[in-house]
């Protein structure tokens, strides 16, 4: 199914097919909010819990902040309802009742900069979203009627293995020009002794974040290596719950005219697969290598946000 001892970009029409075959539609019910959640099961847990043998946190987050660059399309907002500036010369009455300091945070999460959860609310196909719900139960005024992020607000807990790219290859990070392919894949699960089962979270290492905090773009609209569409029917097959990057998850520039952000519409309206976009695996990277063991206890806690097509989030590897 996946070609892995090739290389080749799919064609137009592959991908439309695929659109089509690997459809998990209709697979846990018509009223399915879960898609691909639903591989992580009880005994699941148990056994990424079992991986726990250090009891140490590694976070697998961007720092959000409200600075400008580049790839921030949408700037973070932040106003301080409340400061503790001046409090040294406050009346000492004042200083009794003024104690707490506050802010507004506004964001737009979805983007290149956040690390943040795709609920499958976020893209449609053709009108449509995962499991053929119309797209317009999502609205300007209600937001996202279904399937939004709220689904997962019991927390996300499963094993997680991370595919080092760079580290395969003996580099700090991949030719933006050149996309991740299946055989990529397979030849880091080789090398590092994992593999990829039912349920796993998979991380995908690119090094994207390490090259762009060192060489910061000129531009959002620059190249950026991501996994091609060519790894769905991979991750169909293997059966993964959720995919993650050190990138916003396409190919940039798409190699389609037709299928805008071809991977995220395989993966969210087809797949039901649900993406962690702009991860930072730099010190994941580090503490794998540390222990030469890439699998670990992977948790993550979306924000119960009701009808909103994803949440920022912080990824934590327990070791």
């Amino acid at each position: 199914m996946t070609q892995p001892n090739t290389r080749q970009i799919p064609d137009e029409a592959q991908v439309l097919d695929w659109m089509e075959s690997l459809s998990n539609w209709g697979r846990w019910g018509e009223d399915d909010q879960l898609g691909c959640l639903n591989l992580i099961t009880q005994k699941k847990r148990i056994q990424a819990a079992a991986l726990v043998q250090d009891g140490i946190p590694v976070s697998c987050a961007r720092p959000i902040s409200t600075d400008m660059n580049a790839d921030v399309t949408f700037q973070v907002q932040r106003f301080m309802v409340d400061s503790g500036e001046g409090r040294m010369e406050d009346s000492p009455e004042r200083q009794y009742t003024r104690r707490g300091a506050a802010e507004f945070i506004g964001m737009v999460f979805h983007g290149q900069s956040i690390t943040h959860i795709d609920a499958m609310s976020h893209y449609s196909w053709k009108g449509n979203l995962y499991n053929g719900k119309p797209a317009n139960l999502i609205t300007s005024r209600q937001g996202a009627q279904t399937h939004s992020i709220e689904a997962a607000y019991s927390g996300i807990i499963t094993k997680g293995i991370l595919l080092d790219l760079p580290k395969l290859r003996g580099v700090e990070y991949l030719d933006p020009n050149e996309p991740v392919m299946p055989l990529d894949l397979l030849e880091a699960e080789e090398a590092q002794g994992v593999k990829i089962e039912e349920g796993d979270i998979l991380l995908v290492r690119t090094g994207n974040y390490k090259m762009r905090l060192a060489n910061p773009p000129a531009q959002s609209g620059e190249p950026m290596t991501a996994c091609q569409v060519a790894c769905t029917p991979l991750f169909k097959e293997r059966g993964i719950a959720m995919l993650g990057t050190d990138t916003s998850n396409d190919f940039r520039p798409s190699h389609y005219s037709t299928v805008g952000s071809p991977l995220h519409t395989m993966c969210l309206v087809t797949m039901g697969l649900w993406l962690i976009d702009n991860a930072n695996l730099e010190e994941l990277s580090e503490a794998c290598a540390r222990r030469n063991r890439y699998e670990f206890m992977l948790t993550l806690a979306p924000l119960r946000l009701r009808n909103v097509t994803g949440s920022p989030v912080s990824p934590i590897a327990l070791f």
